[in-house]
């Protein structure tokens, strides 16, 4: 008979000693919005419970039988007074999955609920991988999670084992615990990505932001997001479906680019925070930017910053997937300060803080991007002009 060596009542210590860890602001900001010094989810923050079987006769050496590889690419929402965020957890089996956490304030003390969503798979085309949800709390009652399904190429050449379809998965809740699977989206696409419901009915239709693309990693002719309008979520066919944000020529967003979280409604207009993509020697570089709409047309970009709003820096530029800051989900609270959950190389969780006011003096008034070297310049002079007569 083999001795326990404890390793399970070690782990149960460090997992209380880590979800009750203090996070902290990090003092060196651009004024925007703050850092925090922490990710607030890593894999370490998944339950015991869910790694490790605690029956000596069935796990004598107390060894993890189930491997969590990362927590990442979260939707959030506020819920019941508590900041809510629905990651998607990988386990060492590649396989992605739903899991809630919650936070008393949104910037630590995150912990997980007891058990992973539950998400019901469509009869006769099960999912392979489901990853990457938004949470929408819809003026119509429901809490929509928009996702990405993803299934094998029916149409891969024989022995082809990676070549896969995506598409965009749909539930609604009324607890965040019971799911009903709803039809996935149906569009003229070839493929669907970064899918996002828009919190309100415009004129009477469900608005939804989508990125078509021509396979499941190139977008080829497509690409940027796109706007649609569905008429019944329980047949999600998305109708005069058109880009209201395109990719552009040496920016951040030259090879591709998808809209984050759905977007927060203020008094100037829709606040969008979206990602883009551009190829370096090094690989695929994401970051995040912002934009914003019009209030009375969501398809009108009256606002666009040039450049990334956040992009990754230190230890954040580490991990699975490198060099990548990826964001679905954000929370404003009441008096008008914004959580931002950004995950970090496909790995972990963190939170940035700013606020409406903040974000809307950003979007409104920094320089847009006029697209080459000799403007980018005149840019810098002008302000450096205006400047010199404020001394």
């Amino acid at each position: 008979m083999y001795k326990i060596n404890g390793t399970i009542a070690k782990k149960k210590k460090r997992y209380a000693k880590l979800i009750s860890k203090k996070n902290k602001p990090v003092s060196n900001s651009n004024g925007i919005y703050t850092r925090y010094k922490y990710p607030v989810v890593t894999a370490d923050h998944t339950p015991i419970h869910w790694r490790y079987d605690f029956d000596p006769k069935t796990n004598p050496f107390e060894l993890e039988r189930i491997g969590i590889n990362g927590t990442f690419n979260a939707g959030a929402m506020k819920w019941n007074g508590k900041y809510l965020l629905c990651l998607r957890v990988e386990g060492n089996d590649r396989k992605s999955f739903f899991a809630i956490a919650e936070s008393p304030n949104g910037v630590d003390h995150f912990k997980f609920w007891d058990k992973p969503c539950i998400i019901p798979e469509i009869e006769g085309d099960p999912d392979t991988n489901i990853y990457d949800m938004r949470l929408i709390d819809h003026e119509d009652g429901w809490i929509y999670g928009v996702f990405c399904t993803e299934r094998k190429d029916p149409n891969a050449p024989q022995g082809d084992t990676s070549s896969a379809t995506a598409n965009a998965g749909i539930v609604r809740t009324k607890d965040l615990i019971h799911w009903e699977r709803l039809p996935d989206l149906i569009s003229s696409s070839g493929q669907q990505r970064n899918v996002v419901l828009h919190p309100e009915f415009v004129k009477g239709k469900y608005a939804i932001y989508t990125r078509p693309q021509d396979g499941f990693i190139d977008v080829g002719n497509g690409g940027g997001i796109g706007l649609g309008y569905i008429d019944d979520m329980a047949n999600p066919v998305v109708k005069n479906e058109k880009i209201i944000n395109n990719k552009i020529y040496h920016t951040v967003y030259e090879l591709k680019n998808g809209q984050g979280p759905a977007p927060i409604k203020t008094k100037k207009g829709w606040l969008h925070l979206a990602h883009g993509v551009r190829n370096t020697a090094a690989g695929l570089r994401y970051t995040l930017y912002m934009f914003m709409t019009d209030l009375n047309d969501i398809s009108k970009v009256i606002h666009q910053p040039a450049g990334h709003f956040m992009a990754p820096i230190n230890g954040e530029r580490v991990g699975d997937v490198s060099n990548v800051l990826f964001s679905n989900g954000w929370i404003e609270d009441d008096n008008g300060t914004v959580y931002i959950y950004y995950a970090s190389s496909d790995t972990r969780m963190h939170v940035a803080v700013s606020s409406i006011d903040k974000l809307l003096d950003y979007v409104m008034h920094s320089p847009e991007d006029k697209y080459s070297s000799a403007n980018s310049v005149q840019t810098i002079l002008n302000l450096i002009d205006k400047n010199s007569k404020q001394q």
